[in-house]
């Protein structure tokens, strides 16, 4: 985003425009556009203020901070809750929608982001640790697969067959490689 332009700027414009010059005729006086000019004056009659508002950040996320008992109750009923759960749960109970991304921002600023282990607990169930050994055993059996030279050189040089065989019709390249 870019910078707010200055507060002296502003200032002059509307002192322009006070001073009986149209939003337009100020806006082209001072080389800005007449939105900003527009902007700046209808926010000064209405405030008095002539500087800029904050520009960035999350302004909709606070909202969700009214619920901070809620999400923390539901986590601790349930430890492994998704993100989308607790939208749905929320949703349901209080009747306020929040997205996923709302709700993961919310509990990253409490600190209560939870990775998940790269190691699945399921690998230690009998069943499925015979079933991954199974599995290993057949992916080690399993050889090279071969290629003809033309196959090689399009899969490493990027190229077709019809640019090998010279542009020749593809009719004729599969009796040539066979």
């Amino acid at each position: 985003m870019t910078k707010s332009i200055s507060e002296d700027l502003r200032s002059r414009v509307i002192a322009a425009v006070d001073g009986g010059l149209s939003r337009r005729a100020a806006a082209e006086r001072f080389g800005i556009a007449v939105a900003s000019a527009v902007r700046w004056v209808r926010e000064w009659q209405e405030t008095g203020s002539t500087r800029a508002k904050p520009q960035g950040g999350d302004m909709r996320s606070r909202r969700i901070e009214a619920y901070y008992d809620f999400i923390l109750g539901a986590i601790e009923a349930q430890v492994d809750i998704t993100l989308v759960e607790l939208a749905e749960l929320l949703r349901s109970e209080h009747g306020v929608v929040f997205a996923p991304s709302t709700i993961w921002r919310f509990l990253d600023r409490h600190s209560m982001t939870v990775k998940k282990t790269a190691h699945a607990s399921e690998q230690e169930r009998p069943d499925v640790l015979a079933r991954r050994r199974a599995w290993f055993t057949t992916i080690t059996t399993i050889g090279p697969i071969s290629r003809s030279p033309v196959e090689h050189q399009q899969r490493h040089m990027g190229t077709s067959a019809h640019q090998i065989m010279g542009g020749m019709p593809p009719c004729l390249m599969t009796k040539l490689a066979a």
